[in-house]
């Protein structure tokens, strides 16, 4: 039997509620992506080191929640420097937010196995795999119902380019349409996301690599310890702090040539003392071993199984087969609306995972179970 309707009262104190606290899009938004599946999974996605077993070490959900406070501190400092600017701080929070919920398992490794893995003609990139998962994946195939701005700025945030300056593109693009790294955003907030994003891991990859001993703080450049700083704290406060000051009277967002050749110089280091450390190396060779291998193991089991979880659930099922069946039988129905590709479904799959599931599919896969007597 359904619900009785809201009565008349019910729907009127809903009202009051709404005119006393209302909830714009951007903050509804924010909610949505919190509360998401794909959301809680980055507690434990790389950032750079894989899965850590430190509490301290940043994971992927500290980062994105970096970006998010960098790119709302930003756009207050411009919305108060009397030059003009009406930035709305949600929408910057928002993008943060959400704006690395694409990434795979192990960080680039990972996403640079996919890309090798779904085939010549396709390719699997974080930013338009995110996009992916706030339209379409998230919610069994129900996406999250996402405001245009936002899914604009997830799509277009890409943190690995090292320009000075960003200015938003001028049209409105069908973001289905969008499949590599060459669009800006189309706001100043996503825009502004893109800048947090390198702002936001710098200093903090530093932290790490320095409490595992990757260097010694005297190895930093004494120039960036000097006009930067040595932790976290200080990097972030010198990159935001002139980035407001220096697009407060411009129409783009950037950085000044002091700053943006001392960010050069920060990139250089942290990828020779970090990125190309022979432990990350390491990591990185076994993560794209895993990966390869997950995704193997999956697409041979969909290609016997198909949709048909009635195959996956025997008694001697492993029970990473009986997720997977799971996972299928509630995508199966927008999978098939879609009619995706073999490659696209374990792509979704493998992509989703964090590292701590991945490395437990993998104990199951390669470590007999006790025979049960």
């Amino acid at each position: 039997m359904k619900n009785n309707p809201l009565s008349n009262e019910q729907l009127l104190e809903r009202k009051k509620k709404r005119d006393v606290y209302p909830r714009t899009e951007y903050f509804r938004d924010h909610t949505a992506i919190i509360h998401s599946m794909p959301f809680r999974r980055l507690k434990h996605k790389t950032q750079v080191f894989f899965s850590p077993q430190n509490d301290h070490v940043c994971t992927r959900i500290e980062h994105v929640l970096h970006v998010a406070s960098i790119a709302a501190s930003i756009c207050k400092g411009l919305n108060s420097s009397n030059n003009g600017w009406n930035l709305n701080e949600e929408l910057a929070y928002a993008i943060g937010l959400g704006h690395d919920l694409g990434h795979a398992p192990f960080g680039h490794s990972g996403e640079k196995v996919l890309n090798e893995l779904v085939g010549e003609g396709n390719s699997f990139i974080h930013e338009i795999n995110g996009y992916r998962v706030v339209e379409y994946l998230a919610n069994s195939g129900e996406g999250l119902n996402l405001t245009y701005a936002v899914k604009d700025g997830i799509i277009c945030h890409c943190g690995e380019l090292f320009e000075k300056e960003v200015t938003p593109r001028k049209e409105y693009l069908n973001l289905d349409e969008i499949k590599d790294r060459k669009y800006y955003p189309v706001t100043y907030e996503g825009c502004i996301v893109r800048m947090s994003d390198k702002i936001a891991y710098f200093g903090r990859d530093i932290e790490d690599a320095y409490l595992a001993k990757f260097f010694e703080l005297k190895d930093i450049p004494k120039r960036i310890q000097t006009e930067l700083g040595k932790t976290n704290g200080e990097i972030i406060n010198a990159l935001v702090l002139d980035l407001i000051r220096t697009s407060a009277d411009k129409d783009s967002i950037q950085f000044s040539d002091g700053k943006q050749s001392l960010v050069k110089e920060l990139k250089e280091f942290n990828y020779s003392k970090i990125y190309s450390h022979p432990s990350i190396l390491k990591w990185r060779n076994d993560g794209e071993r895993i990966i390869r291998f997950l995704f193997n193991y999956f697409k041979e089991l969909f290609d016997q199984n198909g949709f048909d979880g009635r195959k996956y659930n025997t008694k001697n099922a492993k029970k990473i087969d009986t997720s997977f069946s799971n996972y299928l039988q509630k995508m199966k129905s927008f999978y098939r609306k879609e009619e995706t590709s073999t490659t696209q479904i374990i792509a979704d799959y493998v992509s989703g995972m964090t590292d701590e599931y991945a490395l437990r599919c993998m104990q199951q896969l390669m470590i007999p179970e006790p025979i049960d007597f």
